[in-house]
């Protein structure tokens, strides 16, 4: 069985692409030779196609291009000599710092949701992966489905029957889809104030939130990575580390291409005594929390739990927030300052905040770093749908646990109302008797057979500045309802139970509004009249 679907060009397009990516026959490569915004736009189509990187830049970029002249460019040109200078100023004094100063865009495609946690976990990189709200997973590349297919397990007893159940359940999806559109078109007609595109565009995407979370987490997305140097040491050190075998797999095939780009960067990365000794280092202390974390909890079941819950927060955030408001403005040392703030009135505490935060017009008008000061950290229990999403923000802390469909699945209600509560139970069913059978003998790759409505739990902690940002984004009514619900119940609890009402009111652009009837119609709107102006 082959991991990846590799793509066909012809003699033409091989030789336009060889100028800009690092190989044209494997699923990771860099952007060489592009400029900047063209490889940033490129990867911010990945969300909405289907399409690869290189087949997107042949559709959709080249005839856009000036490329005369590129085809005598050598990708290595003037790399000798730079990688003498940064030999000299890397190693040799190993100032790290020099590691953050150079970047690479870098596609990951072909790779699953669970690998795609792996390779977002980092905070100090850029990430942008394709959308189960724009990509028909119904469509087969290479003539099948859409899903990783672990070599040690294909290879094994499980294998035939891996191959069956995943098909089953895309099946299951496939048969899902086209009936969930037919419901909505029924339900929500079209107006004459949009175009037929608008509304087939936020129909589809609706029917696709809605049965989304069949997907089994083996499915495959394609992944950009823009990061520094440095920041690929990192990741690539956690991923050879990894007990999943794709992850340590995917690290072979990026630290290949990110040496034709950036090979003083990552040079550390192999030697015994640095990064192979950093490496086993992690994975010695992943292995020795296993062990203790079963001795001590593996008879504890899991008490009930809400889908967020506030676990620990400061009393007095508000009193310590004003006070930091205060400092850059004043003379006085902090412990004064929170003692004048203690003894303020709650209506001179409401003027200094209002003025901080100002006259806000829209959500990314963002207060100063004031906010920074209290810092709120959740439970929450959400599906893999809305965690896959809610993990890629990255100025917080985040962890998460085993995924397993030990925590059950959520089901919305348009299934259950377009009649189809059968047959999304009967993949949840699938998927969780595929994952039994795995975790005997495979339990990192048991996690590609758990469907995306399945439930895993995960950490967020925060400060006021990020949660403004995280809850009125993802609060918006474009958003997914999954995490729509998380954002409202983490914007409650900061009101409510932590007690911070000034926090509140500052995050002006919260939308408490139930789920719309359909979330990306604004949006689409907005982009047909941006298409139309540029026309």
């Amino acid at each position: 069985m082959t991991l990846y679907v590799a793509e066909e060009f012809s003699e033409p397009e091989t030789d336009v692409l060889r100028r800009y990516f690092t190989n044209l026959d494997q699923p990771v490569f860099a952007l060489v030779n592009l400029p900047e915004v063209v490889k940033g736009a490129l990867f911010a189509r990945y969300s909405r196609s289907s399409k690869s990187l290189r087949r997107l830049f042949l559709d959709e970029f080249v005839g856009d291009l000036d490329i005369t002249g590129d085809d005598t460019i050598d990708a290595t040109m003037g790399l000798e000599r730079a990688e003498q200078l940064y030999d000299r100023v890397f190693l040799e004094y190993g100032d790290d710092s020099v590691a953050q100063l150079g970047g690479v865009h870098l596609a990951c495609e072909q790779a699953s949701n669970v690998l795609t946690k792996v390779l977002e976990w980092g905070r100090l990189m850029s990430y942008l992966e394709q959308s189960t709200r724009y990509i028909a997973y119904d469509t087969r590349l290479g003539g099948r489905y859409r899903y990783w297919r672990d070599p040690d397990v294909a290879r094994s007893h499980l294998g035939t029957r891996y191959v069956a159940d995943m098909d089953r359940i895309f099946d299951a999806y496939s048969e899902a889809v086209p009936i969930m559109q037919d419901w909505f078109r029924a339900r929500i007609p079209k107006t004459s104030d949009d175009s037929d595109f608008v509304y087939r565009q936020a129909i589809r995407a609706k029917a696709f939130d809605a049965v989304r979370g069949m997907l089994p987490a083996a499915s495959l997305s394609n992944v950009g990575i823009y990061g520094s140097g440095q920041g690929y040491e990192n990741l690539l050190l956690r991923m050879r580390a990894h007990p999943l075998p794709e992850a340590r797999h995917y690290a072979t095939l990026m630290l290949a291409e990110l040496r034709k780009v950036i090979p003083s960067f990552l040079r550390r990365v192999d030697l015994e005594d640095r990064g192979v000794a950093a490496s086993n280092y992690l994975a010695d202390v992943d292995e020795r929390m296993q062990a203790v974390a079963g001795d001590l909890l593996a008879t504890v079941n899991p008490d009930p739990a809400p889908t967020v819950t506030l676990v620990d927060h400061d009393p007095e955030g508000e009193i310590k927030l004003v006070a930091s408001m205060l400092y850059a403005h004043s003379d006085l040392p902090e412990r004064q300052l929170e003692s004048l703030v203690r003894a303020m009135s709650v209506d001179d505490r409401m003027a200094v905040v209002r003025a901080y935060v100002g006259d806000r017009r829209n959500r990314r008008h963002k207060p100063g770093r004031a906010l920074e000061r209290p810092t709120y950290r959740f439970d929450v229990l959400a599906d893999y749908g809305a965690f896959r999403d809610l993990q890629r923000h990255r100025m917080l802390t985040i962890e998460w646990q085993r995924l397993t469909p030990g925590n059950g699945y959520t089901r919305p209600e348009a299934v259950d109302l377009a009649g189809m509560t059968a047959g999304f139970d009967r993949a949840m069913d699938r998927s969780a008797a595929l994952w039994e059978a795995l975790d005997d003998g495979y339990p990192e790759q048991a996690a590609y057979a758990v469907a995306l409505a399945y439930k895993v739990r995960f950490v967020m902690q925060m400060n006021a500045r990020e949660a403004m940002h995280l809850i009125e984004l993802r609060t918006s009514t474009q958003g997914h309802p999954a995490y729509r619900h998380v954002g409202q119940e983490m914007y409650r609890l900061i009101e409510s139970e932590a007690g911070h009402p000034a926090v509140a009111e500052m995050m002006k652009y919260v939308d408490l509004s139930p789920e719309a009837d359909l979330e990306r119609l604004e949006s689409e709107r907005r982009s047909e009249q941006r298409r139309m102006s540029r026309d």
